[in-house]
């Protein structure tokens, strides 16, 4: 039984769940849960609407938009450990994309044309796949409306 905080919040078409404690955080909408563990975890935020956890390499462990209020996750997250941030501690880092721009690892640029492609026809199904596999990459995105903003993964940073 997970002991802690479980949360609750009707989105805007699917039901969010949080739960935390000292170990691990569940997160979960509608049929799809996660579970991500505590020692894993370098950092907890929300950004906009979107509750995201760091790893150790700066890379999202998840990412996960709710109408939850952000107080009461950071209550949740601080009172059973966890490192809670009031912002995005690499916010600074983020760059627009635009097509063709230096600095992305080879094949990035192709995944974030084809998921501002998904962002401008409201696939969002297909726009957090195409994240994921940016993440593989070591590229991390965020978003500003249908603007994509990138930034690198510690591993992925050019050495110097």
């Amino acid at each position: 039984m997970l002991a802690g905080l479980v949360i609750g919040a009707i989105g805007t078409a699917e039901r969010v769940r949080v739960a935390v404690d000292g170990t691990r955080a569940r997160l979960r909408r509608g049929s799809t849960e996660r579970e991500i563990g505590r020692s894993e975890t370098r950092v907890v935020f929300v950004d906009g609407k979107d509750l995201v956890l760091l790893g150790a390499d700066e890379n999202e462990l998840a990412r996960q938009t709710s109408d939850l209020p952000a107080d009461r996750l950071a209550k949740a997250f601080r009172e059973h450990g966890w490192p809670w941030a009031e912002a995005d501690p690499h916010r600074e880092a983020y760059r627009r994309w635009v097509p063709g721009l230096p600095g992305l690892p080879a094949g990035a640029d192709a995944l974030l044309r084809a998921r501002q492609e998904a962002l401008e026809a409201d696939r969002g199904d297909e726009a957090r796949e195409l994240r994921t596999e940016l993440g593989r990459y070591g590229v991390v995105v965020r978003d500003e409306g249908k603007r994509q903003y990138w930034r690198l993964t510690r591993s992925a940073l050019p050495p110097g």
